[in-house]
């Protein structure tokens, strides 16, 4: 059990050296990493937890908590080579689950999607699945119990809570599919063609600034009609469009109405 115990925390140090390039030396890692440290002390607490010892592992949690500004719950599951870089803010709930050479930057969430019903939910998976080789950037939030396939990266400030395909990258709010890889080659294709691959969340923005674009186009394609006119038939005021003879509004002509709004006096 102890020696099992000394590979697991000789791992968890080389997984520092392997992906952090100011790691200088095993003495200062060993000292300095609060990122290695969260993972060595959380190794402690989920080992009580599992062994069914009451309030000593949210204990030990809390003090993981003070000492390093990242949040381990007893209960979540991790596994070999865990690298957590810089590491403050980092959040991971209960019945979150992370795989095999996983990377977590600073302000990173593993927690659950809002609900009304909290009590429901006990005792049931709710948080995120991390397959292995995922890299999580920073204040990223991954929500819900969902599955972030192997070798996926989730952008900066990215919210995902649906399914991410593996070997992909997603970035946004709501996340968005924008690359995807082969994982023999290690070529990446960008994600262009046809419906973007949402990992959805509404987004009134970006509907509206679909709806803008489209608005945009179709001006496009009326200002192109009218230049190909013979020259003659260019007047487009829009005081006159539509109208009789030339006839004018009661109101006035469209200068007139931008001067009253803008509250201009002759």
């Amino acid at each position: 059990m102890l020696r099992q115990a000394l590979r697991v925390f000789r791992e968890d140090l080389s997984a520092v050296y392997e992906r952090d390039p100011a790691a200088k030396n095993t003495l200062e890692i060993v000292l300095t990493q609060p990122g290695l440290h969260a993972v060595w002390l959380h190794r402690i607490a989920h080992s009580l937890h599992h062994a069914g010892i009451p309030v000593v592992p949210r204990l030990v949690s809390h003090f993981n908590r003070f000492m390093t500004g990242i949040e381990i719950h007893p209960g979540a599951k991790i596994g070999r080579k865990l690298f957590i870089d810089h590491g403050m803010g980092v959040v991971i709930g209960e019945t979150a689950e992370i795989g095999d050479h996983v990377t977590l930057y600073q302000g990173v969430t593993l927690g659950i999607s809002h609900t009304r019903d909290v009590r429901s939910l006990r005792g049931k998976k709710r948080h995120p699945t991390l397959a292995n080789h995922v890299t999580v950037t920073v204040g990223a939030k991954i929500l819900g119990a969902i599955t972030v396939g192997e070798g996926a990266i989730v952008g900066a400030g990215s919210v995902v809570v649906k399914d991410v395909p593996a070997h992909t990258t997603v970035v946004g709010v709501p996340g968005r599919v924008v690359i995807e890889r082969d994982p023999t080659t290690g070529t990446e294709r960008r994600v262009t063609d046809g419906a973007p691959r949402t990992v959805d969340l509404p987004d009134p923005e970006l509907d509206l600034m679909r709806g803008l674009m489209v608005r945009v186009q179709e001006l496009e394609a009326r200002l192109a009609a009218v230049e190909r006119r013979p020259a003659g038939s260019r007047n487009i005021r829009l005081e006159d469009r539509a109208r009789p003879n030339g006839a004018q509004h009661a109101e006035g002509s469209v200068e007139a109405r931008i001067k009253a709004m803008e509250g201009w006096k002759d």
